[in-house]
């Protein structure tokens, strides 16, 4: 099976493959890029919010997240949009639709992947095929459990950077090398390091899903409106 994990970025989206004998990592520019592989892949661990409430501001999988990474952590989960903000043309009217059907404003951090979440949603919806294999994850739960159910540092740090990258690369040696080559060929403004080592992490994870249990948050998760699995996935 071909497993890959993919993380947002400025220039797109950013994809790692620790595949035996086919490891790699590629930024995929365009919708074209992204739904090509979704085509190819078996396993796709994916970190962006898959499955919208209709009027509720926070999906029950993200508070089970907020919760199991603890109140230090639980800033890096936010709540998507409201499926009927999803299509609004301006953070302005998202956040006029968001707050009459929830009462709480859309963040900004929200909408400024919002692009992202709509380009996810229409391929898992004209696609239903893609939502077998396109799961949603989250590299700071993958990472807390690599590091024996602890999270040493926030990600901005350079110790927490580095320390990531060392959990993965523990188990994936070529990751230390994939790490210096992405930062050597690409700009700060198109792929960050905290893009790398999350595209790593869910990269390892889309791997040893093939051989160990996934699990979700939560137990049983909801389908939102469209059909689409609420869940987040991990090991």
């Amino acid at each position: 099976m071909k497993t890959a994990g993919i993380d947002g970025c400025k220039a797109g989206w950013l994809l790692i493959t620790f595949d035996d004998k086919d490891a790699k990592y590629e930024v995929l520019r365009s919708d074209q890029d992204l739904e090509t592989v979704f085509k190819k892949f078996d396993r796709l661990f994916i970190d962006i919010p898959i499955g919208l409430n209709d009027e509720t501001y926070t999906r029950t999988c993200d508070q089970l997240l907020r919760q199991k990474l603890g109140s230090e952590y639980a800033s890096s989960v936010f709540s998507p949009p409201i499926r009927p903000a999803l299509h609004a043309p301006t953070y302005v009217e998202a956040n006029m639709q968001s707050y009459e059907y929830t009462e709480k404003k859309l963040s900004l951090q929200a909408w400024n992947i919002t692009p992202k979440i709509k380009t996810v949603d229409r391929l898992l919806q004209e696609e239903p095929a893609y939502q077998e294999k396109v799961m949603e994850s989250h590299p700071e739960l993958l990472f807390m459990n690599l590091n024996g159910g602890m999270i040493y540092q926030k990600k901005n740090t350079k110790k927490g950077l580095k320390h990531r990258l060392e959990l993965v690369a523990e188990f994936e040696p070529i990751a230390a090398d994939f790490f210096r080559e992405i930062k050597e060929e690409f700009r700060r403004n198109e792929v960050e390091e905290n893009d790398i080592v999350d595209a790593m992490a869910l990269a390892y994870g889309a791997k040893n899903s093939i051989d160990k249990p996934i699990r979700t948050l939560p137990d049983n998760p909801e389908v939102d409106s469209s059909g689409l699995r609420m869940a987040i996935h991990y090991l």
